[in-house]
């Protein structure tokens, strides 16, 4: 299933699954291909805590180095899930935003401002597609 150079309709879910099978194999670090979006949500994970670091990488292409976060050798990071999907499209206004788990998770959201959680969302007043949640 995961040959090289095969057709990627959804790059993002295919981040996610990589960070969660690394996760479930403890593995220290996870690369994936490059793309800003991707780029902007990995640094928005290590900056809300969920992920330890990411770095941009040159290798025969460029790539995205993620380092893993884990807490008392447990991943960190309990739920990663797409939300929105190429072929079903998920947006929120503002409004319809609820604190996912508690407030303990989050949801990232594109806005036309780039990528914000949930409740930076709320606190700027913007709806946007919801790229995935986490927990």
């Amino acid at each position: 299933k995961n040959q090289v150079g095969r057709n990627m309709t959804d790059p993002i879910a295919d981040l996610l699954t990589r960070i969660r099978n690394a996760l479930m194999r403890s593995k220290e670090t996870v690369n994936a291909p490059y793309s800003k979006l991707k780029h902007e949500l990995a640094k928005l994970l290590v900056k809300e805590g969920f992920l330890v670091s990411v770095k941009k990488v040159k290798k025969d292409f460029d790539e995205l180095e993620i380092t893993l976060k884990y807490f008392e050798e447990q991943p960190v990071i309990k739920e990663l899930v797409r939300e929105s999907r190429p072929g079903l499209r998920k947006y929120l206004s503002y409004k319809e935003i609820k604190p996912y788990k508690g407030g303990l998770g989050l949801k990232v959201l594109t806005t036309s401002k780039g990528l914000m959680t949930d409740r930076e969302a709320i606190k700027k007043q913007m709806g946007g597609e919801v790229i995935c949640r986490v927990f």
